[in-house]
């Protein structure tokens, strides 16, 4: 019986290392998933359907074993498929180490096929840019880049605004940590006749959005749950609160915020806590944007 116990603690142990392995350097670092998604949207005239969205979120520079790889690999994806806007989610950064300037520098290299590809950019920033106190010097390194940093503010997409049908425009709504998200103000300049979609670091904002003001929502945040064994939850990560278990990945519950409103969170690129992805590989999410309701 001893023996048979013993062989089973082998076994067991062997495939345990192998799972840390898959998780640890397979999945992450070679795996990145695109999700691709037609989306009928209100507002949305014949000028505009067609339009396509790249997202992309969570790098998370500065934590320790960084996934700067797969960000390059996601960023050169993200480009090669040619869309009309591209959406950065937030958690560009993950510590004070190294220091804040170094972090920049190389999210700017990072992202420099984006710059210098002309494709209209706008980003959020995440509970960890603000954390580590990068807000300031990543909103200006971005924006000196041209890429709007959108802190409960919207802005039209250059390019949509020269025709019959009104622009789109992106909202940006801050996180809630550390208390930033204001809904009302987001909102307060997007014409009511114009098509929009809505974009955020922290999922949970999602349910403070009015009826009907937001078709398309997208987030990160959730890493998918980062690790997620078949057999349980999405969900499964602890370092998620009660509220984002709800929607850990993909499309949120058809009940989930108010009427005419939806979204979409992405599995994003890196990492929290650990640098392990199991059963949520990293990934670019494109949405065609199509007439309809």
């Amino acid at each position: 019986m001893k023996h048979w116990l013993a062989r089973i603690g082998i076994a067991l142990g062997a495939l345990l290392t192998l799972l840390l392995v898959y998780g640890v350097f397979i999945e992450p670092r070679l795996i990145l998933d695109e999700e691709r998604e037609t989306v009928l949207m209100p507002r949305v005239g014949e000028e505009l359907s067609g339009t396509e969205i790249a997202l992309i979120s969570d790098f998370q520079l500065g934590m320790w074993f960084a996934n700067t790889g797969m960000v390059e690999r996601a960023v050169e994806t993200a480009v090669a498929a040619e869309p009309d806007v591209v959406l950065l989610g937030g958690d560009f950064v993950y510590s004070t180490e190294p220091g804040i300037q170094t972090q920049i520098d190389t999210l700017l290299e990072l992202i420099d096929p984006l710059l210098a590809s002309g494709i209209p950019t706008f980003a959020v920033l995440g509970n960890h840019d603000h954390a580590v106190g990068a807000a300031d010097e990543l909103t200006a390194a971005l924006e000196d880049h041209g890429v709007p940093v959108l802190l409960n503010a919207a802005a039209p997409v250059p390019g949509t605004d020269g025709g019959a049908d009104p622009a789109l425009h992106i909202v940006g709504v801050g996180p809630p940590t550390p208390g930033l998200a204001d809904v009302d103000a987001a909102l307060a300049d997007v014409p009511d006749d114009a098509p929009r979609v809505v974009l955020m670091h922290n999922p949970t904002v999602f349910a403070e959005l009015p009826a009907g003001s937001a078709p398309l929502t997208v987030a990160g945040h959730t890493h998918c749950g980062q690790v997620t064994l078949p057999g349980t939850p999405h969900w499964a990560y602890l370092g998620l609160t009660a509220e984002e278990k709800i929607v850990a990945e993909g499309w949120a519950p058809d009940d989930y915020g108010a009427e005419g409103n939806r979204m979409f969170v992405t599995c994003g690129i890196g990492f929290s806590l650990a640098p392990i992805r199991i059963n949520a590989a990293p990934e670019v999410a494109f949405f065609e944007l199509r007439s309809g309701s």
